[in-house]
């Protein structure tokens, strides 16, 4: 076991682990760290604790200091420092006819470093703008590409849902997402009602995907027949929210449908729901703006 401290460097960012370096340290505490790239500023949102060997990056990182006021003066001064940096590249990007989208610039806490990052629909030739914004800031320049999910998160908004982005709020990595996971969760499979602000399936969808496959597991398809509390029937629909099955059951000479629990039927021929064939799944396509849609879906970050 080893001990460690969790670090994160903006909000909702990935969370990094440090060596404490024998220093006590407390959760919501700054704290001056050493990465690759070089001294950085950051905030310790895990305290110290102990994990095991298998679990961590080497070589393992320390941390140098926890963060005292002139430090943290210095990394405001850095934040005002980047928003000075965003207006001088927006200008060099529109002389030079880049086809690019600024998106953020950043500050390494030592200066050492500025890396602006963009968005671009393919390569950019973008070695004259660096050779400019070098002479201009008088330090390393690093230019990164980034995805539109990496976009949305830095950018933040309001997502359809109606509440603050989830990327830009808390998530801190992106997880898979896949259009079968809407269609085991009954949504639909209109791509404009399941995307996120980012153009991409919405980071929700695999939320409680564990439990609707855990439930799908335990109730028997349309068509399959059960034992019920009131005689044997057919099933005709199911919820996976509610846990619960709608069955055609017979009693005298009428047939009626009644809903039980998935914990009072008992599967007599027929196969549970499971997991989705990919061959089930058809997506509600309405126009071509649709189309492209789904191509840029399924085209990653």
């Amino acid at each position: 076991m080893i001990k460690v401290v969790g670090v994160r460097f903006k909000k909702a960012g990935k969370i990094y682990y440090f060596d404490p370096n024998s220093i006590d340290i407390n959760k919501g505490q700054s704290v001056i760290v050493e990465t690759a790239r070089g001294v950085e500023f950051g905030e310790c949102v895990i305290g110290i604790k102990e994990i095991s060997e298998q679990e961590i990056v080497a070589p393992l990182k320390s941390v140098l200091r926890v963060a005292d006021e002139n430090d943290i003066n210095k990394h405001e001064e850095n934040k005002a420092k980047e928003k000075d940096a965003f207006e001088i590249c927006l200008k060099k990007i529109s002389e030079h006819g880049l086809q690019m989208k600024l998106i953020d610039v950043e500050y390494t806490f030592d200066n050492n470093k500025v890396i602006f990052y963009f968005t671009a629909d393919g390569r950019v030739d973008f070695r004259e703008l660096v050779k400019d914004l070098a002479t201009i800031f008088k330090t390393r320049i690093e230019l990164r590409q980034i995805g539109v999910r990496d976009e949305a998160k830095m950018i933040g908004g309001v997502g359809p849902c109606g509440r603050q982005m989830c990327c830009s709020s808390f998530l801190g990595d992106f997880a898979s997402v896949s259009i079968k996971m809407a269609k085991e969760q009954s949504l639909s499979l209109n791509p404009t009602k399941i995307s996120g602000i980012c153009g991409r399936l919405m980071c929700c969808l695999n939320y409680e995907q564990s439990t609707y496959e855990h439930i799908r597991k335990r109730l028997p398809k349309v068509g399959s027949v059960v034992d019920t509390p009131d005689g044997r029937g057919e099933v005709i629909s199911n919820s996976v929210v509610k846990e619960m099955v709608k069955v055609k059951v017979r009693k005298g000479e009428e047939e009626l449908i009644e809903q039980f629990d998935i914990e009072e039927i008992k599967l007599i021929s027929g196969s549970y729901e499971g997991n989705v064939d990919d061959m089930d799944i058809k997506l509600e396509l309405e126009d071509e703006a649709d189309k492209q849609l789904i191509k840029d879906l399924f085209s990653g970050n």
